[in-house]
């Protein structure tokens, strides 16, 4: 390994992130032609954003044609406790685990923008920080770099890590030893596609963003299908499920970073206090969470569904203030949760 390169692991180590891997930013000739098929099948979705750009976010050395390397910078958010366990908690909302404190784009750009600065001090040359925003494709570059590899559901896999990985990269036009990638260590194992609630995949190493509860919570405008809301459970902001159930998470440990760990308001709330809230509410609780991006009435949309699918029908009032709210569609998820729970 060069100077140079050894020297940059260690920074980044120094600065927090858990690993460091490199590779180049051609290294992934592979993603344009599975990412045309994605969007030809129409699996994103609403995400319309993802078929913009296609030029760049389908190839990387396009996106930055000066750039020379990627360093592909792994950030461990591992939970200390088993986010499958709410699930049973019918009053209760299930909220990822990625979303139980600070937005971690906030907390990885710093660190990015550390490292980057140290490297242009160091080596000179010019660089480019990303965290997910932009059209990269991080997760195919972490397995070029060495990072892990992408399971049957799409997400990366570490096996120091487990399924807990946020994921930054820093383009730099400096040349640097380039890491081996890592191979598929998934095997026959079908766990993260056995458990979707909603057989997102439809088959492995495919996903149907129309189908997956993350989506369908985050993303998807308007009211969900009905046939889908019953699969969504108490998950109002995203789903764990295919990633807490992967085996390699024996390795998994819990993020050191405080800032990822869970804010105890947000482990388990109950459901009646979320579908409470109006959007100055909404607003100040979530200051600071990625789950403020959603809105309120998105967010109370997703609370009423899981209100519905409750059995609780304790929680009737809950939903029933709303079934007159200003918003068309948490109108439309109060009644339909009112109708499930019955009189």
């Amino acid at each position: 390994m060069s100077g140079l390169t050894a020297r940059v692991k260690t920074k980044a180590r120094e600065i927090g992130f858990a690993e460091a891997r490199i590779c180049g930013p051609g290294d992934v000739p592979q993603v344009m032609e599975r990412l045309r098929s994605f969007l030809d099948r129409g699996y994103h979705g609403q995400m319309g954003w993802l078929a913009d750009r296609v030029h760049w976010r389908g190839a990387p050395d396009v996106l930055w044609p000066e750039a020379r390397s990627v360093i592909m910078l792994a950030e461990n958010y591992g939970p200390d406790q088993d986010p499958l366990a709410v699930l049973e908690a019918r009053d209760r909302a299930a909220i990822s685990v990625y979303a139980q404190n600070r937005d971690y784009h906030d907390v990885v750009k710093k660190r990015l923008k550390r490292l980057a600065r140290w490297l242009i001090a160091e080596a000179g040359g010019e660089v480019k920080v990303f965290v997910d925003t932009a059209p990269v494709p991080e997760k195919p570059l972490a397995q070029a770099a060495g990072l892990g590899w992408q399971g049957k559901h799409t997400n990366l896999v570490s096996r120091r890590l487990g399924s807990w990985v946020f994921l930054g990269c820093v383009f730099t036009t400096l040349e640097l030893e380039r890491d081996a990638p890592e191979r598929d260590h998934c095997g026959s194992c079908r766990a993260c596609l056995d458990i979707c609630p909603t057989d997102a995949f439809p088959a492995p190493y495919q996903l149907d963003a129309r189908r997956c509860i993350s989506y369908l919570t985050i993303e998807h405008k308007g009211p969900v299908d009905e046939d889908l809301r019953p699969a969504l459970g108490n998950r109002i902001y995203g789903c764990d499920d295919c990633l807490a159930i992967c085996p390699w998470n024996k390795f998994a440990r819990r993020a050191e970073e405080v800032k990822y760990h869970a804010r105890p308001d947000l482990l388990a709330p109950p459901l009646n206090e979320l579908a409470a809230l109006d959007d100055a509410g909404f607003r100040a609780r979530f200051s600071g969470s990625p789950i403020k991006r959603i809105g309120r009435d998105r967010f109370v949309r997703n609370t009423c569904y899981a209100i519905g699918n409750s059995g609780r029908a304790d929680l009737r009032p809950a939903v029933q203030a709303l079934c007159e709210d200003a918003d068309e569609t948490v109108r439309d998820a109060a009644r339909w949760a009112v109708t499930r729970l019955g009189s």
